[in-house]
């Protein structure tokens, strides 16, 4: 038998994003309380979200929208990773507010926000470990988030993008021209 790389590698790389899912999972959570949600964005879903990051391009005139849009629809797969808002009752202050109870409505918790860096930066290692192309993009996050595309009351949702090609479609990108 005879196994042709370009016939396996859409499979190879859905393989990968699992891994990179697995890894956002797995990393150090605040006070080791899991409040990530993951999901991997596939086939005809990837269309969906791209026009969703051109109609925000349309609402806010921010042309990086549509530059990112066209990275989506090169990828094989997109990994999302965002969280629940959950405070961690530390009244840390890292939120800018003294306490967890004084914190404003829709003012994120700190640990939060971190707990989704430290599982993005897991997943892409991942990816680099096994030699995959990615790249983090908060415009594709936001886009799904918008759609619902992870769980209801998500926040600070980012993408990664992931690819198998021989030329990294995530790097050189031109930006696309001003109005």
């Amino acid at each position: 038998m005879i196994e042709n790389e370009r016939d396996l590698r859409h499979g190879q790389v859905l393989n990968v994003a699992r891994q990179m899912m697995t890894a956002a999972r797995t990393a150090p959570k605040g006070k080791g309380i899991d409040v990530i949600e993951i999901a991997l964005v596939t086939d005809n879903d990837l269309p969906r979200l791209a026009d969703e990051m051109r109609h925000i391009s349309d609402e806010t005139d921010m042309k990086f929208f549509l530059r990112d849009a066209d990275n989506i629809l090169q990828a094989e797969c997109v990994v999302l990773i965002g969280t629940r808002e959950q405070p961690q009752g530390l009244n840390c202050g890292h939120c800018g507010f003294p306490t967890c109870a004084g914190r404003t409505a829709g003012v994120p918790c700190a640990l939060n926000t971190v707990d989704v860096g430290i599982a993005v930066g897991s997943a892409c290692a991942t990816a680099a470990d096994l030699r995959v192309d990615t790249r983090v993009m908060f415009s594709a996050g936001l886009a799904a988030q918008r759609l619902g595309m992870l769980p209801q009351g998500s926040k600070m949702v980012l993408a990664i993008p992931v690819s198998a090609s021989s030329k990294n479609p995530f790097f050189d990108r031109k930006p696309k021209s001003e109005k």
